[in-house]
């Protein structure tokens, strides 16, 4: 778990990051601390994912046992922009500036490595979001800044707004969603994709009552089959059914967000 890549010229980030969506926030500090101790150097959380406290009190534990030092450490939050179309007021610009300092409280940081807008949501005050995350950027509260679920055209209308590229767009990305077109272009304007949901081609992802997947029938057939590929591949490569799915991405040059409560 020591590979990185580049997020920009100045900033290298790690490859392979602990994730923690559907962590509840009571499990989240535990499940921080011993993914650190494991060897993860990359935490992935969210506003929306409600676990930001024990994000920070789970980085906190560790690093004051390891005797390492905040930026030994690479941590990535999002802001959730609302979406009018849900009900949910979208966030402006001065809310956007809020929730970052929310966020930072959260995490007890002065800081985060990566800041990302999670959805593209309200065209109007998308553009506005992003001001203020480039804002954010000046004012050192994140080190880099980037995106989640957009496509090319959204980067485009920001760009086309007079407003920085992403650093970085986090995307479903695994072999059942490989979106290649999308993909290109992140490589061609020297974005990183960072995937989510590596492990959609498990049987075992998501199987908890309640934790809802985009999995089609296809997909949960294919997933379960004795003669699943990448059972097929894990078995002649003496590996697991995951680490194949990890490997898929980190040859293609994406970072990765793998997650367990368990050791």
């Amino acid at each position: 778990m020591t590979a990185t890549l580049k997020l920009t010229p100045t900033i290298q980030m790690p490859a392979v990051g602990f994730g923690t969506y559907l962590i509840k926030p009571e499990e989240a500090a535990a499940a921080v601390k011993t993914a650190l101790e494991l060897g993860y150097r990359h935490i992935d959380t969210a506003e929306v994912y409600r676990n930001e406290v024990g994000v920070g009190e789970g980085l906190r534990a560790f690093l004051a046992e390891s005797g390492l030092k905040r930026d030994d450490v690479f941590i990535t939050t999002k802001l959730w922009p609302g979406n009018s179309a849900w009900g949910m007021t979208p966030r402006t610009y001065a809310t956007t500036l809020e929730a970052m300092n929310t966020s930072l409280a959260n995490l007890q940081l002065d800081y985060v490595d990566l800041y990302l807008i999670h959805a593209p949501f309200d065209p109007d005050e998308r553009r506005e979001q992003w001001r203020a995350i480039a804002e954010l950027r000046r004012q050192g509260k994140a080190r880099a800044i980037g995106v989640s679920n957009f496509t090319g055209a959204h980067i485009d209308e920001l760009v086309a707004a007079g407003l920085p590229k992403p650093d970085a767009n986090q995307i479903e990305l695994h072999p059942w969603s490989q979106k290649p077109d999308l993909v290109a272009y992140l490589e061609a304007n020297d974005i990183l994709p960072i995937a989510y949901s590596s492990l959609v081609p498990l049987a075992s992802w998501r199987a908890t009552p309640g934790q809802e997947s985009a999995k089609t029938a296809q997909m949960r057939a294919d997933g379960a089959a004795e003669a699943s590929p990448f059972r097929v591949m894990a078995e002649r490569l003496g590996v697991s059914e995951a680490q194949v799915l990890l490997r898929w991405a980190l040859q293609r040059g994406y970072a990765v967000l793998p997650k367990s409560t368990s050791a």
